[in-house]
């Protein structure tokens, strides 16, 4: 469906490339997640796929198709749901709908159709005619999906879709996506909430610093090919204890109360356990032989904050 091959592109004024030779395949129908720390390129990723920007080299192909003719033959099939709130806040619900069916060149009848179904799916009922600046923040986040889908795209680009909601908006949010996926639609979701990464998507794609540092299956992101110990801790590893561990492990990552040690076995397991005994600690969590998405983005990311 999508192929990327070696996307650059830079801001005037930056000092490096957002995106600097960035090549991904994204299968059609895939729930296809895209990770990365802040600044590390998916917005302007999200953005050119989009047609939002054009690259500065490198090229996508939606079908084997260009992106710009694509989009010139098919103007509605691809959709984004920004991270920011795309609606006018002083129009009612079913205001806004209309008013961003009329933009996508819908005829009256399928603007009517279409806007029906949106509401229905958002489940927004019981509230089309409210003022959108006045909605809960789950409603808002529903809006968002429901103008994104007006124009019924195959390809959904969705960037931070829960951010900001309630447990029972996000539940919401997440099951409705999953639907998406099984009617057909690709859709590219970014987040920072792993969990929901995990959860939802066929493959992933980690990108730091505008390169991509791996992608591929849940499976193969997270096969450990070298065992790893995870500890979760009450309170930091003293520092004398995390430099003899850094010294004796050929991997060692700690941040906060989290540690990750390899290779590790179950024959070195309790020397490690009981050092960690001399130390007052005893961990709150162990894991062996596997990891979960964050820690493996963690990994591959490091560990410095990002603004």
């Amino acid at each position: 469906m999508i192929c990327i091959d070696k996307l650059v592109y830079r801001y005037r004024s930056a000092n490096r490339p957002a995106l600097d030779g960035v090549s991904l395949q994204i299968a059609p129908g895939s729930l296809f997640g895209l990770l990365g720390p802040n600044g590390a390129g998916k917005t302007t990723l999200i953005s050119l796929l989009s047609g939002l920007l054009s690259p500065h080299h490198g090229s996508i192909r939606i079908r084997d198709t260009a992106l710009t003719d694509f989009r010139r033959t098919y103007p509605n099939a691809i959709a984004l749901v920004p991270q920011d709130h795309a609606f006018y806040p002083m129009l009612t619900v079913a205001e806004n709908l209309a008013f961003f069916a009329g933009v996508q060149g819908l005829d009256r009848r399928t603007q009517a159709s279409r806007s029906a179904a949106a509401i229905e799916f958002a489940r927004l009922e019981g509230v089309t005619r409210q003022l959108a600046g006045e909605l809960s923040g789950g409603l808002r986040r529903r809006l968002n999906l429901a103008i994104g889908l007006l124009a019924d795209p195959d390809i959904l680009l969705l960037d931070e879709p829960t951010v900001g909601v309630d447990p029972q908006s996000r539940h919401f949010l997440l099951d409705a996506i999953r639907t998406l996926a099984k009617h057909g639609k690709t859709i590219i979701y970014t987040s920072h909430y792993m969990e929901e990464v995990e959860a939802l998507c066929d493959d992933i794609a980690i990108i730091d610093h505008g390169r991509v540092l791996t992608h591929g299956s849940l499976a193969t992101l997270l096969a450990d090919d070298v065992p790893s110990l995870h500890l979760r801790l009450p309170q930091p590893l003293p520092a004398t204890l995390a430099h003899t561990w850094a010294t004796r492990h050929a991997s060692f990552t700690t941040c906060g109360r989290e540690v990750t040690l390899a290779p590790v076995t179950m024959a070195t397991l309790p020397r490690i356990l009981a050092e960690l005994a001399d130390a007052g600690l005893a961990p709150l969590g162990l894991s062996l032989g596997e990891r979960n998405l964050e820690q493996r983005f963690m990994q591959l990311t490091q560990r410095s904050l990002r603004d």
